[in-house]
């Protein structure tokens, strides 16, 4: 969601401030500001681009040796300036605040400070934060104790950064429940949201924990952990290299971050299963030293997820019923923790989380510990996030990063990665042959291949987008295994071109959406050649009957054949148990140039954000 970078340096950091914003902009946001010591604080906000913010840099002729800059995804109060971040506070001593997450007591913190004089210009909950250090800055002149006190009576999940116009050789920035990280660099510190905003200046990263409180200097840092202490014990943190490719996050050839992504995914899932293509078999301890030891406890699966991530483990679901013969519930998480549920201390929890750092997915796999599920499995795309740290085993996706909102390479990886799952507790069960467990490892090697070959159908896609953007709904139709991956093309339709879409189990047309179905309701449906092809089949026909027109995207060897309003692309073949990996594909290259059409922001779709970090 919100995004924030911060520097403090011996030379001017306003280019570096716009240029880790702009590597930023893939988070969504609906405005930008930033605020740099220059005989003052001088702040800039503005509701455009960060491009937009770049303008009023040269007019205003921004500069300094240390500022915090934001980009703002609106939840209290409207997309505007006067809500932008940052936000100011204080007389005598001026402070500037910029602040991922939300406080939860704000309106409280605000009726207090209000009756202490303290002017609101907003209607954001940051402002409290900013109000609050400056009143407690009245009492302890030290701001870096001043944000301790102050984080003491906060509620909720947040990720700071703090400058005071009085002392600019300093910034203090803190985390709780949202992710930040310090950049080490020998010639200045930084903080951000997102590694991606570091590249520029340091590879060399910390990794803030939950509770940590830092105050940067330019040649030095120090940190403390306030989790437990008001103002808490100086704390050591690890610092990693990060080998993230600065290319990785630059467009190349494409026009867009999401073209680039699906055409990756063949060398995502590549990098993701490399352990698995020159091995004669698969080791549990590809999920951590304990797999093999929990695995053979566990009797039951317990998926939770949110968004793409939650139709990855509905996919799950079936594989893991039908191979490895556990019974599996998969969960949205925003829900899970909101109901009575069952506790079964034989249950292994996965959280699917492409960030690791999505607030119901986190909230929801502490409250399945709290309940009493001790095993836990993370699958996930960021190895230093907290879903990684909050889980006894894990599985890194590999997909690489992701800055597309519309979520492609990390669901195709997420799939590869619980195939994975699904075949090693088979075989820790003694429910896989050591034959069936070679072919699934061919099939394994030959699937970056397979998503090659699909790719391919692009041209024909394009076509069908011509006359597709023109529609306001859709359905979308699968059987099976195949139902959630209609349900993800539904999704990545309704989230990049605003077309309204709907996704259905095949089988379910006739209990209500078929009365939808007439020339201006286009229908997708997935056609793979397995059992319930002959069932979809009469499926299409009824919509067929009723002056639909069906789009259809079938195997090489379905036997479906074109007629007016049926369309037919097919795949160049059939994969079985990895199908569903191979269907998305497709629809992915449908919702990309259906948007494309209709001149939406395909990276940045209206009110969505890539990391959600608050519930």
């Amino acid at each position: 969601m919100c995004g924030i970078i911060g520097a403090i340096a011996n030379v001017d950091i306003v280019p570096v401030l716009l240029k880790g914003l702009s590597r930023l902009e893939y988070r969504g946001y609906d405005s930008a500001g930033l605020v740099v010591v220059n005989d003052g604080l001088q702040r800039l906000r503005t509701t455009g681009r960060v491009s937009e913010l770049g303008k009023l840099v040269i007019q205003q002729k921004a500069c300094g040796l240390a500022g915090i800059a934001h980009t703002r995804w609106a939840t209290h109060g409207e997309p505007s300036e006067r809500n932008a971040h940052p936000h100011l506070s204080g007389e005598k001593s001026r402070i500037a605040v910029v602040h991922n997450g939300i406080i939860e007591n704000h309106e409280a913190i605000r009726i207090r400070l209000k009756a202490k004089g303290f002017k609101f210009t907003s209607d954001t909950d940051t402002e409290v934060i900013a109000h609050l250090i400056a009143f407690k800055l009245q009492e302890e002149k030290d701001l870096f104790k001043a944000v301790c006190l102050s984080l003491a009576e906060l509620q909720g999940a947040y990720a700071i950064a703090v400058m005071e116009e009085a002392h600019p050789e300093r910034i203090v920035v803190a985390r709780n429940g949202a992710p930040l990280l310090i950049g080490v660099g020998k010639n200045g510190n930084f903080v951000a949201s997102d590694s991606s905003a570091l590249l520029q200046s340091t590879r060399n990263i910390i990794y803030l924990e939950e509770g940590d409180v830092a105050e940067l200097h330019s040649h030095n840092y120090r940190i403390v952990n306030c989790l437990h202490n008001q103002l808490g014990d100086i704390v050591e943190r690890t610092i990693h290299e990060s080998h993230l490719s600065s290319d990785a996050v630059e467009l190349g050839p494409y026009a867009h971050f999401m073209q680039k992504e699906i055409f990756e995914q063949p060398s995502a899932v590549a990098n993701t299963l490399e352990m698995v293509f020159n091995a004669q078999s698969i080791s549990p301890n590809l999920f951590g030293n304990e797999a093999e030891n929990i695995f053979s406890r566990v009797k039951n699966i317990l998926i939770i997820a949110c968004g793409t991530s939650y139709h990855a483990g509905l996919v799950a679901r079936y594989w893991i019923e039908s191979v490895a013969k556990m019974p599996c519930n998969v969960e949205i998480a925003s829900e899970y923790r909101y109901r009575d549920s069952i506790a079964d201390p034989n249950t292994l929890v996965v959280g699917i989380s492409q960030s690791g750092e999505t607030a119901d997915t986190l909230a929801a796999l502490n409250h399945a510990k709290k309940l009493g599920h001790h095993y836990s499995l993370a699958i996930c795309n960021v190895p230093e996030s907290a879903l990684i740290r909050q889980t006894s085993l894990r599985f890194l996706t590999r997909a690489g990063p992701e800055i597309g909102v519309a979520s492609t390479k990390a669901f195709t990886t997420q799939l590869a990665s619980l195939l994975l799952l699904t075949v090693t507790l088979a075989k820790i069960h003694h429910l896989l042959s050591k034959d069936e467990e070679r072919h699934i490892i061919g099939a394994l090697r030959h699937l970056p291949v397979a998503l090659q070959i699909a790719l391919q159908v692009e041209s024909q896609v394009k076509i069908w987008a011509k006359s597709f953007a023109k529609k306001r709904h859709a359905l979308f139709l699968g059987r099976g295994v195949h139902y959630p991956i209609a349900m993800e093309g539904a999704l990545k339709l309704k989230e990049i071109s605003y077309i309204h879409a709907e996704a259905y189990a095949a089988g379910e047309l006739k209990h209500g959406p078929l009365a939808l179905v007439d020339n201006e309701m286009p229908v997708v449906a997935i056609a793979p050649n397995d059992q319930l092809l002959g069932k979809l089949k009469s499926n299409l026909q009824e919509v067929h009957a009723r002056g639909g027109e069906l789009y259809v995207f079938a195997d090489v060897d379905a036997q479906i054949i074109e007629s007016k309003n049926l369309h037919v692309i097919r795949l160049a073949e059939h994969t079985g148990l990895l199908s569903p990996i191979l269907h998305t594909i497709p629809l992915q290259l449908l919702a990309y140039y259906v948007a494309l059409e209709r001149g939406t922001d395909v990276d940045k779709p209206r009110n969505l954000a890539k990391a959600v970090t608050v519930e």
